[in-house]
């Protein structure tokens, strides 16, 4: 076991964007095929892909298979990049909260724009080099802040981590779990909590998956336990991803992440933060200038599972054939329930949402919250470790790697 056991998450294979459905993980691992930009704002919206680098990545990935997919009736150059900036505003407003979703599509859209003496054709190539260079990018800086957290670790450490920021988050490595990755790697990790992360269970369904796949010894909790095993001792340190991270250090990530924050800071447990600088937004100066993005109540009312399996009963085999003969058949339930049943190949797929809640009970569902920056001990970046005052330090990361070496030997 080890990290190169993970998979890519996203990635550009025979013209077009290929990704992991991390909507039915861990039990069903299927790859979606896109070959267009709608195709992937779907999976965005979905969360078939997630996690802020890898929105990133989807973001160029998606302009480029509409650049090379969906252009071929045009062959003017200045209409082409009319077009294209249109395109990047839809895929950039997919979802709200994750600033490296529209950074990634500015990316590709300023490319356009600095470029526009090329023939669409060229301008086709150009774009796709472009989106194919962030997702080996990605890599490298998950790797090189992997590095700089490690750092800050010590022998036997025992960490909790929330939601996923594993390489499923990335286009491939991760960025807190990329911390735990290369602290393991050295020796240096007992033990990893993860958080379970209602609603969506990203910590159940994909981290602890992860972390078993690379042989990292861990145990999942649910939210609620957190700040007992804090209480406990048995914490040394915290680290999350981010999604979102203001001018002034505020971070907004996963929901749940500013109440272990401040659960951190009562037990004088250090809480870290791990981003790749293209999530540090100095245009918005705070947390209370991030949007937060408000998502389906069916989320927190009810659990969605997935599942594969092959009949060994004919008549089972009999029956579920019949029920998908024309597609996928919606079985009728009761109180709202609801399940989906489809051919795979010579097996069956289910796919369920049972209900846990009063049929109309109303429902607020935040997916993200703003952690001040007051409750984070550091943020690590592939650029290094900043330090309070985050105003300076943050601004210093953006400016390059060199300034911001010097700030953390300084700090």
């Amino acid at each position: 076991m080890g990290v190169e056991k993970l998979p890519k998450t996203i990635w550009w294979e025979d013209g077009k964007v290929r990704l992991v459905d991390q909507s039915r993980l861990p039990l069903v691992g299927d790859v979606l095929e896109c070959t267009g930009y709608e195709g992937v704002c779907i999976a965005i919206k979905g969360m078939a892909v997630r996690g802020a680098p890898a929105l990133g990545v989807a973001a160029a990935l998606a302009i480029a298979a509409w650049a090379q997919n969906e252009t071929d009736e045009i062959d003017d150059v200045d209409e082409f990049i009319a077009r294209l900036g249109e395109v990047a505003a839809e895929v950039g407003e997919a979802r709200p909260t994750a600033v490296n979703l529209a950074w990634g599509a500015e990316r590709i859209r300023r490319l356009a724009i600095d470029n526009a003496d090329l023939s669409v054709a060229e301008m086709r190539e150009l774009i796709l080099a472009e989106a194919l260079a962030m997702v080996e990018e990605d890599e490298v800086r998950n790797r090189e802040l992997g590095r700089h957290g490690a750092e800050l670790l010590g022998e036997g450490s025992r960490v909790l981590t929330h939601c996923n920021a594993g390489s499923l988050a990335t286009a491939y490595f991760g960025t807190a779990l990329g911390v735990i990755f290369t602290a393991h790697e050295q020796g240096k990790i007992a033990h990893v909590w993860v958080d379970e992360t209602r609603p969506v269970m990203q910590g159940a369904r994909l981290t602890a998956w992860e972390l078993m796949m690379a042989g990292v010894p861990c145990a999942l909790i649910t939210d609620s336990m957190a700040a007992w095993v804090m209480q406990q001792g048995a914490v040394d340190a915290v680290i999350v991803g981010a999604d979102r991270i203001a001018a002034n250090g505020d971070v907004a990530n996963k929901i749940g992440t500013y109440g272990l924050a401040v659960a951190a800071h009562e037990h004088g447990i250090p809480f870290y933060v791990a981003a790749p600088s293209s999530t540090v937004d100095l245009m918005t100066g705070s947390g209370d200038d991030i949007p937060i993005e408000q998502r389906n109540p069916e989320e927190v009312t009810g659990v969605t599972w997935s599942s594969v399996f092959e009949s060994r009963d004919p008549a089972v085999t009999r029956a579920f054939d019949a029920l998908t003969d024309k597609g996928p058949y919606e079985i009728p339930l009761g109180k709202g329930h609801k399940m989906i049943v489809a051919r795979k190949g010579a097996a069956y797929q289910l796919d369920g949402w049972a209900r846990i809640a009063p049929e109309n009970v109303p429902v607020y569902n935040p997916a993200f919250d703003v952690t001040p920056a007051r409750y984070i001990t550091a943020i690590i970046t592939e650029r290094g470790v900043a330090r309070p005052d985050y105003e300076t330090s943050l601004a210093l990361s953006c400016m390059g790697s060199g300034a911001m070496h010097e700030l953390t030997a300084r700090g």
